[in-house]
């Protein structure tokens, strides 16, 4: 049978009969053995490649294979090196995705080689006596010091703190050839565009499209066919590396130089959990935009976390709204109320009748409504603790023409961070006279440059 992958692709061009006489061929162990024999199944852009490289970055749209891809490199790795580790975005990620998911490094392992989870000391422990220690990017102090012979890290594009890779890199150090794999969809970060030209990195492109014979037909209606044509399809289905749209309210340069470490939290004034709640529920409406952020001393408003979902029940959402409330021990929940009004907060009233709430509502459009506010990062006054991946996507494609059924989706993370920070900065008044402040400000600045 041997592994050569090409043999799976001969194998698919066999009319029925053909194949059927191949299969019956096969003893029961043979049988059993090729589900999980992966340089058989694999396209060949999935396997390691050869080289001597340091950073493997397959760059590939969404449903390609990615996890599969990395979870089989440490299978084959953990055969052979007694220190094969795994990092991903959150601890719930390594933990669903990398670990326990469909595509899992205990899914795709037979019974034989499958590692044991040992969940509450964070590391897979394989029969042949190799470990793999489980690591989350939000926690890039449990980086500081541990040594890898190679890693796989999930997701790097969407890492919250970007002194969790510097960790890693720090520890790839033992071994002959230390090396570790990267399975990322790619965003025109400068530390993710750094990667790519690091000469020790071997980087290819591959789109959603090539795997299009294993995936869902409810995954191609609700995402495929949603998103080709847009400019985030080209990102998220093609693994095109987006520069900033032209015109755009927010460049990668403005929001990188607004990233802080987070130690501010202990100092934050009021905090403020700002809502943008979907006209509508289930999984093809928009996204309920929800956005924390709090207000230092020096006025500077420090954006805490970006806890947006898509596909909930108003109760769902609401519910988690009063959560992060409580929390973040904010002081105010606000909620834009254009699309629901009274209903909204008799929403959050049901979870909790006494949480501080306050109902604002939009008189002019997105782009508007979110100009003043990115003058105020032009100037310093925003700061990010940390990295919010799908937030700042959206800031980036923030145009005067973004048109909604052309770009595929409704940007509602960013209209929950303009009535967060809004919210902040000016305690009294309706949203329209807020912005009017924000423009005059702005124009100011512009007649004075």
């Amino acid at each position: 049978m041997g592994k050569d992958p090409t043999h799976a692709y001969a194998l698919a061009r066999l009319g029925a009969r053909e194949r059927a006489a191949f299969f019956a061929k096969l003893d029961a162990d043979e049988l059993e053995s090729l589900k999980t024999l992966w340089p058989f199944w694999a396209r060949p852009e999935q396997l390691i490649p050869p080289g001597d490289w340091v950073f493997w970055l397959p760059l590939a749209g969404r449903g390609w294979g990615k996890t599969r891809t990395g979870a089989e490199t440490v299978r084959q790795w953990a055969r052979s090196f007694p220190m094969v580790n795994l990092i991903g975005a959150t601890a719930d990620d390594v933990r669903d995705v990398m670990v326990e998911g469909e595509s899992g490094v205990l899914a795709i392992c037979p019974r034989d080689e499958r590692p044991r989870y040992v969940a509450h000391k964070r590391r897979l422990e394989w029969p042949n006596g190799a470990k793999s220690l489980l690591f989350s990017a939000e926690e890039p102090e449990r980086l500081r010091g541990k040594q890898h012979m190679k890693f796989w890290a999930d997701e790097l594009a969407a890492w919250r703190y970007p002194d969790a890779w510097d960790q890693a890199v720090f520890g790839l150090r033992l071994g002959a050839k230390p090396q570790a794999i990267v399975t990322t969809t790619p965003r025109p970060t400068k530390f993710f565009r750094d990667l790519l030209a690091d000469p020790l990195t071997f980087s290819t492109q591959h789109s959603t499209f090539e795997n299009m014979g294993n995936l869902a037909e409810n995954f191609l209606d609700r995402v495929v066919r949603k998103y080709e044509g847009t400019r985030l399809g080209r990102q998220e289905l093609h693994a095109h590396l987006l520069l900033d749209a032209p015109g755009a309210l927010w460049t990668r340069e403005v929001i990188e130089a607004a990233l802080a470490d987070g130690k501010e939290r202990s100092k934050l004034g009021r905090i403020v959990v700002a809502v943008d709640p979907p006209a509508t529920s289930g999984d093809n409406a928009d996204e309920c935009g929800m956005i924390v952020a709090g207000l230092a001393p020096d006025r500077v408003v420090h954006v805490l976390a970006d806890l947006s979902r898509q596909g909930e029940t108003p109760l769902g959402w609401a519910s988690r709204a009063v959560q992060a409330f409580r929390e973040f021990s904010a002081d105010c929940i606000v909620a834009e109320v254009n699309n629901g009004g009274e209903m909204i907060e008799t929403l959050i009233r049901q979870i909790d009748a006494n949480v501080p709430y306050r109902a604002v509502r939009a008189a002019r459009g997105k782009f508007a409504r979110a100009e003043p506010v990115a003058a105020l990062y032009e100037q310093g006054r925003v700061r990010h603790c940390g990295v919010f991946a799908k937030l700042e996507d959206q800031m980036c494609l923030m145009t005067p023409d973004f048109d909604r059924s052309r770009a595929g989706y409704s940007p509602d993370r960013v209209d929950a961070l303009v009535w967060a920070v809004s919210s902040l900065l000016f305690e009294q008044g309706d949203g329209a006279a807020v912005f009017e402040f924000y423009r005059a400000q702005a124009d100011g600045l512009n007649r004075q440059g």
